[in-house]
């Protein structure tokens, strides 16, 4: 991947800017806030990292040009697609925040058009389609200083983009320039689309399996999963023990991560393909309110799908049980590029190679 090189010359840089960011501090420069703002706090250490994404953007499509009335948004190539850069820095304990100006959204719509999340930690950036999006952004309403705000969640190697209000939603598919791919390749798209109930299931356990999880799906499943899409793996035979009172309910969910060894619950798949999604929700709120230490649950589903999880996930119920802060949406599409991403990242292992999933 393009992104290889690049991650390999971040270390470099970032020790190189963490010297200009102390000289900077130390001749005055403007002080940090609560929340901070990365590009107010050290402009070097921002524009770095943004000019070495760019150049990645046209060595990979060519034509790269900033639109007019902002220093965030470029078009590629004859407006072929938008790119909206946003920079945030690696704060204690993980933290990031990510401000969006509601008047650069707009530009963005119609558009084949992508968010980019962009950390100083050298990692590879997340380009989100803003269209999936649309309908969360246009839900809420901005910060009294006409942004949206945003953070990246990571969890066990495991990104999810929360949107004030909006709820959490994971991007572990949006990682690197393929999203961006893909857009322009309508048959990638149409395969994704394409999936059934059944072929998601055998995707989420397989990415489970890659990520060194024991994997348990229902019985009556078992027998449709498509061993064609990844590579065989034996699954757990039942639920673990120590969840006695939800055991009924957690034998219908349709993917859960074991922690190997262990009789702990580290991740719970429900793939709504067309049960309504307010089914799956309630399956999870009872799993919680039964064992709280319970904190990872996943709606899976199409894309259309994801303004009415949004508005399902924030019933009085949910967040009042905590549940609205615990669940992600995960597109069917996501699912397929994880597995692909974590296949990759091993056959790299293997070869050698720098970058792994």
């Amino acid at each position: 991947m393009l992104f290889c090189k690049v991650d390999e010359s971040y270390p470099h840089y970032r020790r190189q800017l963490r010297t200009q960011c102390v000289r900077h501090s130390v001749q005055g420069g403007p002080p940090s806030s609560s929340r901070p703002d990365t590009v107010r706090e050290c402009p070097k250490l921002a524009n770095t990292h943004k000019a070495e994404l760019i150049d990645s953007l046209r060595a990979r499509f060519g034509t790269l040009k900033k639109l007019h009335g902002s220093e965030s948004l470029f078009a590629i190539g004859n407006d072929a697609a938008r790119v909206y850069v946003r920079y945030s820095k690696l704060h204690p304990r993980g933290r990031t925040f990510f401000g969006l100006r509601e008047a650069d959204l707009k530009l963005l719509e119609g558009h084949n058009s992508f968010l980019c999340f962009l950390l100083d930690d050298g990692s590879a950036p997340l380009f989100v389609p803003y269209a999936d999006f649309e309908e969360i952004f246009r839900a809420t309403e901005p910060a009294k200083d006409g942004q949206y705000k945003a953070q990246l969640i990571g969890h066990d190697n495991t990104r999810e983009l929360y949107i004030a209000r909006q709820g959490r939603f994971n991007v572990e598919g949006y990682v690197g320039l393929e999203p961006i791919v893909r857009s322009l390749d309508p048959k990638l798209l149409n395969e994704a689309h394409n999936l059934s109930h059944p072929q998601v299931q055998t995707l989420l356990a397989g990415v489970g399996h890659l990520k060194g999880y024991d994997v348990y799906v229902p019985t009556a499943d078992c027998g449709r999963l498509d061993w064609s899409l990844v590579q065989r793996f034996d699954v757990c035979s039942g639920v673990p023990n120590g969840y006695d009172e939800v055991r009924s309910i957690l034998c219908e969910i349709d993917v859960l991560w074991i922690a190997q060894g262990r009789n702990r619950l580290d991740a719970l798949f429900e793939v709504e393909h067309s049960t309504p999604v307010y089914s799956g929700l309630l399956r999870f709120n009872d799993i919680l309110l039964a064992y709280p230490n319970v904190s990872r649950f996943t709606i899976v589903s199409d894309d259309t799908r994801r303004g009415l999880f949004s508005r399902q996930l924030f019933r009085p119920t949910f967040r009042k049980s905590g549940l609205s802060e615990m669940t992600s949406f995960l597109e069917y599409i996501n699912v397929l590029d994880w597995y692909r991403r974590l296949v990759g990242g091993q056959n790299d292992e293997n070869r050698g190679g720098a970058f792994s999933s």
